[in-house]
């Protein structure tokens, strides 16, 4: 929601402990979001079948119907019987202040989600994401695919400010990529007490977006390498973007490409979301995404992109 004047010219510092203020919006937006859901669809757009796995209430219906819709697996989403789905709700005056709100709802119930039913259902699974969630889901679902031999992916996100370094510890080690940008990376290393190159130690590959600057990608075996973002970005909005990087990253591994295309590719369905108000309203051909794709990295990159996204 958007209110026209300044939160500040109704409130009175001397009392504050009386709050009780009321302002009148001049819109609303109800924008689809979450980051597993934003990374399952933009899986989808690159030809994928992603499986979202998460709670989420009875109001989940018609989110539902958009990502099935969209060619996202929702089978496995645990629907509550008495919370609503987690949502964010904010409202921005004209000096971008903002009074914000975050409901979990839902959410609270993940821990209740086994991931081995899910998998007799999909079959092996190429890799388990672990994203932002209630942290003893995040826990429960890190533990059971060390236990079960599933390759796992640690992406914390907005649960590091929250979190402490036990937790944190146990949902990293062993992870066969880490996702972070780079404020994240040392907020992990401050709250683990491990440098660096310890947290290297413990996951395959870790790869830390770099905002504008593009992508950093680094490996056990001492690759370190940089991508740029992709060319002629007409950026708009950021939320979401860090998911769409995932989404077109993890496609990419999963058609068999080396880790650089990958990267580019992740950054290329970035580029889309960053250019668009809504994590989830792009769009593009298959024809438009290797253009893309070849403007910003080479006709070598577009012509292996364009054997699976055609």
């Amino acid at each position: 929601m958007t209110f026209g004047g300044k939160f500040a010219d109704s409130l009175v510092v001397e009392q504050l402990d009386k709050l009780s203020v009321s302002f009148l919006v001049n819109d609303l937006e109800i924008r689809r979001g979450g980051v597993a859901p934003n990374m399952c669809f933009g899986l989808a757009k690159l030809g994928l079948r992603p499986v979202l796995v998460g709670a989420a209430g009875e109001d989940f219906v018609d989110y539902r119907s958009w990502l099935e819709r969209h060619g996202v697996d929702c089978d496995s989403v645990h629907i509550s019987d008495s919370k609503h789905t987690a949502r964010f709700v904010c409202t921005t005056d004209s000096t971008m202040a903002q009074f914000a709100s975050f409901y979990p709802g839902a959410m609270s119930e993940a821990s209740m989600i086994e991931l081995a039913p899910i998998v007799e259902r999909v079959g092996a699974p190429t890799y388990v994401l672990v994203g932002a969630d209630d942290p003893d889901a995040m826990k429960r679902h890190t533990d059971e695919c060390r236990q079960r031999g599933y390759p796992f992916i640690a992406d914390c996100s907005q649960q590091l400010a929250f979190a402490e370094g036990d937790l944190i510890r146990d949902l990293i080690d062993g992870a066969a990529i880490l996702f972070s940008n780079e404020y994240e990376s040392h907020v992990i290393e401050k709250k683990t007490g491990w440098s660096a190159a310890e947290v290297l130690e413990r996951v395959d590959i870790q790869v830390t977006t770099l905002g504008k600057d593009g992508v950093r990608v680094t490996t056990t075996d001492g690759t370190s390498f940089e991508i740029p973002a992709a060319k002629d970005v007409a950026a708009v909005e950021p939320t979401g973007v860090g998911d769409a990087f995932r989404g077109g990253f993890l496609a990419a591994l999963s058609w068999g490409t080396s880790l650089e295309r990958a990267a580019q590719v992740g950054c290329v369905l970035a580029a889309y979301v960053v250019e668009t108000v809504g994590t989830q309203e792009y769009d593009f051909t298959p024809v438009q995404f290797v253009d893309r794709v070849r403007l910003s990295y080479g006709d070598e990159a577009a012509d292996e992109v364009a054997q699976f996204v055609s």
